[in-house]
């Protein structure tokens, strides 16, 4: 790491001995002759550690020190004291300098502070930095992968969070939208206010309306009192929509409505209401095909759709199947009271294999299954749902459309390790490949 230091004196010559002696152990350094011309350089900012008279006209060095320590408590600095103001710098240190040395300076002992504090400064640092990183794990929640495309959808959760801006989730049912939406929220400032979620498909049309906006006494038969709608209810929070491809064009319109002033009324109510909403829509359908089509509005598609986060389908991302598998069996082993350490080869296999159309939530539901049928220590391929086994059966590899290389690799040598049942020997003659290299290809993989 390149270090930039700050020398400060009234002397001349002080400051530009420091400095040259200072370049010549590799830090870049700038000057200032007093504490005003110091403060200024300062709070431009890309300064790593402060070195200061006290003695100066202008800003006294004590004064520089103080602003240094309020603004910036990470940055050291270093007081150089001339004779008399050693009482100066030990308050100085109390007030948060890091050390203090006595003109005429000592260069060995000064190059030594300089180190050991910015090495202390680096550290803080990067302990900072892991615990920021551990922090939006955390609000991360439930989420799990590490693959490169999840590793996107992680790194979009991150740069969208803090904003205002509207969030489309777009994927297959089963990827885990409602996640990602849980992520915003927590990642965001909001994180302490209401996170509201509707199912827009569950509710019945009649019913949308009245779900958002909230209704009035006596708006419609059944309405026996007031009630307050979900846009209401997330006030200054978060507001998940979920399959919001399903609404009505008639409630598009209110939804759009909303989203450009953040006002609306309560079904059968005259009061305007103000609601500072952030919105984050959910949908397995295509949107854009939806607005072509003339079923979605094209403005609220644009007004929804400022940030688009896209997860893609478990069969894209089968490197994060080890990750979910460990992480769903240690739940339901748990949650069942069961001893299963994990699945064996064929088991694996066949999972690897499988295309899982339902997603992770097929995944998921699949592990559950699979826990409670096992008897042992392992799970084997016959403690697997039917269905999961059934596409196991045919005799070829389904390759999705825009499968790589690797990952064809991946799918044709994990269905020859299931078709010759977890026999790695066999499976090499089958694949036409020596035992060593499968060996080495399973270990790469994770999988031997």
């Amino acid at each position: 790491m390149n270090f930039r230091l700050l020398i400060v004196d009234d002397e001349k010559n002080i400051r530009e001995g420091l400095a040259d002696a200072l370049a010549q152990d590799g830090y870049t350094t700038v000057t200032a002759e007093d504490g005003t011309a110091g403060w200024k350089r300062f709070e431009k900012g890309d300064i790593d550690l402060v070195i200061t008279d006290l003695r100066m006209g202008g800003m006294s060095g004590e004064e520089f020190q103080r602003k240094i320590a309020a603004e910036a408590p990470g940055i050291p600095v270093i007081i150089l004291t001339g004779h008399g103001t050693v009482e100066n710098a030990v308050a100085a240190m109390r007030n948060g300098a890091y050390d203090f040395l006595s003109k005429p300076v000592n260069l060995d002992h000064l190059s030594m502070l300089v180190k050991r504090a910015l090495a202390n400064r680096e550290l803080a640092l990067k302990n900072s930095s892991l615990e920021a990183e551990l922090e939006k794990q955390k609000r991360l929640g439930t989420m799990i992968g590490s693959s490169a495309p999840m590793r996107k959808v992680y790194d979009t959760i991150s740069r969208a969070a803090p904003s205002k801006a509207s969030v489309l989730i777009s994927g297959e049912s089963g990827v885990g939208k409602e996640l990602v939406a849980d992520a915003i929220h927590e990642l965001s400032p909001r994180r302490d206010k209401p996170l509201i979620k509707t199912h827009c498909a569950a509710i019945p049309d009649s019913l949308v309306e009245s779900e958002l906006f909230g209704h009035e006494k006596g708006a419609f038969t059944g309405a026996v009192g007031r009630r307050r709608g979900r846009f209401e209810l997330a006030n200054e929070g978060t507001l998940f929509l979920d399959e919001i491809g399903e609404i009505d064009q008639s409630i598009q319109i209110k939804l759009l409505r909303i989203i450009q002033e953040r006002k609306f009324e309560r079904v059968g109510g005259e009061e305007t209401i103000e609601a500072d909403v952030r919105i984050v829509a959910a949908t397995n359908r295509d949107l854009k095909a939806e607005v072509e089509a003339g079923k979605f509005r094209e403005d609220l598609y644009f007004r929804l759709n400022v940030v688009n986060i896209h997860v893609p389908p478990l069969r894209e991302r089968k490197e994060d199947l080890p990750l979910l598998l460990s992480a769903f069996l240690k739940e339901f082993a748990g949650e069942n009271k069961k001893h299963v350490e994990g699945f064996d080869e064929a088991a694996r296999a066949v999972m690897y294999a499988y295309n899982w159309p339902g997603n992770v939530r097929e995944l998921r539901n699949c592990v559950e299954s699979a826990v409670v049928m096992c008897e042992g220590a392992l799970i084997t391929g016959a403690d697997l749902p039917p269905t999961i086994k059934a596409q196991d059966d045919g005799e070829g590899v389904v390759i999705p459309p825009g499968t790589t290389m690797e990952e064809a690799e991946k799918l044709i040598v994990r269905a020859a390790v299931n078709r010759c049942k977890g026999n790695k020997s066999r499976a090499a003659d089958l694949l036409g490949m020596g035992r060593k290299t499968l060996y080495r290809r399973l270990v790469e993989w994770g999988e031997s």
